[in-house]
């Protein structure tokens, strides 16, 4: 009775190892052969007679062992030798010299065997497990996943996938306005996986600029089918962010795409991360016009870039300074962060009290292109133009020395007619 419970109990750590998923079947094998063999081997000293045969589908097994029929007199070693008397009760048959294959049953070894098979089996179940949630979680380091909330700690937050593996969210990385009840569902960027001591632990984060540039991929079809990248990316989780994006494509718009209709495609967004504030920008490799877009919705007056230093000086009418600092200094720490240059804002006292006139006021007398032009080395304003060299204008918005002569003409024009008035 004893002998056909153990052998149920070993029918049912089969079973059990069978159910387990993403094992695939070549290794459920391996494993098990491999646990039966080092019981045998721990038993005999050697496991190289014995056959292995795995039979997962049915959720048996069976053992064969290999010997040689010897002389009754020449036998030495019982687990590799069988004499030929006990042979031929087996078949009558048999001669010295020949291999003789019987089965042996597991549950004959005794209760010690099936238990330390099955402490073999769970142990390398654990591993295997612990090998494929490594695996499986190293792959999707990166992309976004949702998940249940199970267990809400002081410092972190605790959360199970689909196939009950265990997720951690640390405080650090949830938003700052991240509000969870246990059993609601969260998103949030697999952002790295330890596995320290064989022992996997999935970290996921809701504050990783990634987890920005993965939301959008999501919201705006653009993105994800190659039409428009995504350039750079400066975020305060909860607060503000600021994204840099560019098009390949002259007839896509790829800030009109990344908002959407009526603000359709960034809302989701921005409702994901707690109302957080989303500037989506035109990159550039404009040094000076990324940095004067990037301290939208302030305007510069001028801009002197330190290419080397990695340090910008922008010029502003006082009124401008606050929207360029922004609350909390929220808006030049962005375009400081998505820039990478050091921003010092100063007032242009020079401007302040006197009537200024922006480039684009000059449309009829000056064509586009020498507006932009202008624009791009940072000046919007008549007065920003004239207070730089001709050699120097000429050089740095690289026109011929006759167009700015031009220019300088029909911008000085003007102020000496306010003069005369």
């Amino acid at each position: 009775m004893a002998k056909k419970e153990e052998t149920i109990s070993m029918i049912d750590t089969l079973a059990e190892f069978k159910e387990l998923k993403n094992i695939d079947k070549d290794t459920m094998i391996s494993v098990l052969e491999d646990s039966f063999r080092n019981v045998i081997a721990k038993m005999f000293g050697t496991d190289e007679n014995y056959d292995v045969i795995i039979n997962p589908e049915k959720g048996d097994f069976e053992i064969w062992r290999n010997r040689k029929v010897v002389a009754d007199e020449d036998l030495t070693d019982p687990n590799k030798e069988i004499s030929l008397t006990e042979a031929r009760k087996i078949e009558a048959d048999y001669q010295v010299g020949e291999e003789l294959t019987d089965e042996v049953h597991f549950a004959d070894f005794g209760r010690r065997a099936i238990l330390t098979l099955r402490q073999t089996l769970t142990s390398k179940i654990l591993e295997l497990q612990k090998d494929n949630l490594f695996a499986k979680y190293k792959d999707k380091i990166g992309t976004i996943i949702s998940a249940d909330v199970y267990q809400i700690w002081k410092k972190e937050m605790l959360l199970l996938d689909d196939d009950g593996n265990e997720l951690i969210l640390p405080k650090t990385e949830q938003i700052p306005g991240d509000f969870y009840r246990k059993g609601e569902t969260a998103r949030a960027l697999i952002q790295k996986v330890d596995n320290v001591n064989n022992n996997p632990k999935i970290i996921l984060s809701r504050t990783d600029k990634l987890f920005l540039q993965r939301l959008f991929e999501l919201e705006v079809p653009e993105i994800n089918d190659g039409l428009i990248t995504i350039r750079a990316i400066a975020r305060i989780p909860g607060e503000r962010a600021k994204v840099a994006v560019e098009s390949y494509d002259d007839r896509i718009d790829p800030v009109g795409a990344c908002v959407g209709m009526k603000g359709s495609r960034i809302h989701g967004i921005v409702r994901e991360l707690r109302n957080e504030n989303i500037d989506v920008i035109n990159y550039t490799t404009n040094t000076s016009l990324l940095i004067q877009r990037a301290l939208s919705p302030a305007k510069i007056s001028s801009i002197r870039v330190n290419e080397e230093e990695h340090r910008a000086e922008v010029y502003l009418r006082p009124e401008e300074v606050s929207l360029a600092i922004g609350k909390g200094g929220l808006n030049i720490k962005l375009a400081c962060m998505l820039t990478g240059f050091t921003i010092d804002v100063f007032r242009d006292i020079d401007n302040a009290d006197e009537e200024d006139i922006y480039l684009d006021e000059f449309a009829d007398e000056i064509d586009g292109w020498v507006i932009d032009a202008l624009k791009n080395m940072g000046c919007y304003t008549a007065k920003n133009v004239l207070a730089i060299p001709k050699e120097e204008l000429a050089e740095r918005a690289d026109l011929e020395e006759s167009t700015v002569e031009d220019v300088y003409r029909i911008l000085a024009a003007e102020f000496e007619e306010d003069n005369n008035e």
